[in-house]
């Protein structure tokens, strides 16, 4: 007794083979899908651009040290200020353009409220720009 998927004799065989025609259709069908649509891919449209010199602006805008020591005491830029001089150099320098960056130093011992203080001052004058400095700790 023969074991053949085509024979006649055994309609309950199993077909062990592959049938290729439906993976060749899908193939053809891809490529002619991929050779229309790569012509479409490289048209550009040409368009005479005017053409702009320009430099970039380099001028960085000034910077202002505002400090924050242990015990709650301002310096501005090295120089001991009160809270009312700190205001007023806070509003002076938001009138300025471009405006400055105001950094601020604070000391890891002073009290986060006056910290408060100082950015709360620093956004009702107008003040856009702050940033915190921080000196970074040595590896031991």
């Amino acid at each position: 007794m023969a074991m053949s998927p085509f024979s006649d004799d055994d309609d309950q065989g199993l077909m062990n083979e592959i049938n290729m025609t439906p993976l060749v259709d899908v193939m053809l069908v891809l490529l002619i899908i991929f050779l229309v649509t790569i012509p479409a891919m490289q048209h550009a449209v040409r368009i005479d651009l005017p053409h702009a010199s320009s430099q970039p602006e380099a001028l960085k805008p000034a910077h202002v040290d505002v400090a924050v020591q242990a015990d709650g005491s301002l310096l501005w830029d090295g120089q001991p200020v009160t809270d009312a001089g700190l205001r007023a150099r806070i509003a002076e320098a938001a009138q300025a353009t471009p405006q400055p960056e105001l950094h601020l130093r604070a000391d890891r011992k002073v009290a986060y409220e006056r910290v408060a203080e100082v950015m709360s001052a620093a956004q009702s004058a107008g003040l856009t720009k702050l940033g915190f400095v921080t000196d970074p700790q040595r590896r031991k």
